[in-house]
């Protein structure tokens, strides 16, 4: 929900700002002439880091270069238009306005300042934005009559909407989490490995004899907690600690075989590197992630800032509607066919 902070600053800029000639570099290619006042493409890349500083989205939209252009002749329209009408603004308008910018801005004059020139944007461009801005609103409210006030109705309607929107993103967002593969519920078992090394070469006879005294072992075991009291009068028995598997991970027929005997039983005799070994089962547990919740702390749109954006919306459709009317008096020379209308 960017927009909100972004609306808020742009129509504080409506209502007062300073007149000022289109600033351009001489090494600049000239795009347009607007009454043999030149624009530049320094003046397009101005403005378009502009709608970056003030987070207008129309600076990452494609054909930016193309809008920003249009948007630097139609400032020029309305600051005529609002000086043909004695009701321009003056460099204390300015001032005055480039205060409450920096104010939405959460700022003051010197950092505003410091951040036009972080972003490369000239103090003129930014106060001739404003004196566009600042134009239009009066002949709005002098010539047109127009009223941008909007209904409490209109706002609590679109605080819903974006209520709605913002809770729709949340439970999408959860719900995709939710999904996630890694988050399954997954079986641990409890095994532990007991082993009977054969000494010396491993023979047949030897594995057989041992594989007898495996079984005498599994016969008196009854749990992992006495698999050391069951090792009592056979030599050399290695009892490990407990340590947990995946159940998924196991091979079939092993997991059947825990399944099939129950917790607190073992299986084998099996063989290994250095003899025989069982593996005990000593239970199981099933391991459920945590259910994501819900942030606490999730931030609507207040009502200020719902009311900024139905007014910046209504503004621009009322720019749109008489916009073109202030051009009709302007000699526009499109130095560049790339950027013609």
């Amino acid at each position: 929900m960017k927009r909100f902070a972004i609306v808020t600053v742009c129509f504080v800029a409506l209502g007062g700002v300073m007149f000022a000639p289109v600033v351009h570099a001489q090494d600049q290619k000239v795009i347009v002439t607007v009454n043999d006042d030149p624009i530049t493409s320094y003046d397009i890349q101005q403005r378009i880091n502009l709608w970056k500083l003030l987070g207008d989205p129309a600076a990452r939209k494609e054909g930016a270069r193309k809008r920003a252009l249009n948007e630097l002749i139609d400032d020029i329209a309305k600051i005529n238009e609002a000086q043909k009408a004695n009701i321009g603004p003056t460099q204390k308008d300015v001032d005055v306005r480039l205060k409450e910018v920096a104010k939405g801005l959460k700022t003051d004059e010197a950092g505003l300042t410091a951040r036009l020139k972080k972003q490369g944007i000239s103090m003129t461009s930014m106060r001739r934005y404003l004196a566009a801005q600042i134009s239009f609103g009066r002949l709005l409210n002098g010539r047109y009559k127009v009223n941008l006030d909007v209904s409490e109705g209109d706002i609590k309607k679109r605080q819903s909407r974006y209520r709605a929107e913002i809770d729709q993103k949340i439970n999408a967002q959860i719900n995709k989490l939710e999904a996630d593969p890694r988050r399954r519920a997954i079986s641990v078992y409890q095994l532990m490995r007991i082993q009977f090394p054969i000494d010396g070469t491993i023979t047949n006879e030897l594995v057989n004899s041992r594989a007898i005294e495996v079984n005498n072992y599994l016969s008196r075991f009854n749990g992992c907690g006495n698999a050391r009291k069951a090792a009592s009068g056979i030599f050399n028995v290695q009892v490990g600690k407990k340590f947990d598997v995946d159940a998924a991970t196991l091979p079939k027929p092993m997991r059947q075989a825990f399944d099939s005997r129950g917790a607190g039983k073992a299986v084998g005799p099996a063989r290994y590197a250095k003899g025989l070994e069982a593996i005990a089962f000593c239970g199981s547990r099933k391991i459920v992630p945590p259910k994501i919740e819900r942030p606490k702390d999730v931030a609507y749109p207040t009502a200020d800032q719902v009311k900024n954006v139905l007014i910046q919306e209504k503004y621009e459709q009322i720019a749109s509607k008489y916009g073109s009317q202030f051009r009709k008096g302007l000699l526009i020379e499109y130095r560049d066919p790339s950027f013609g209308p």
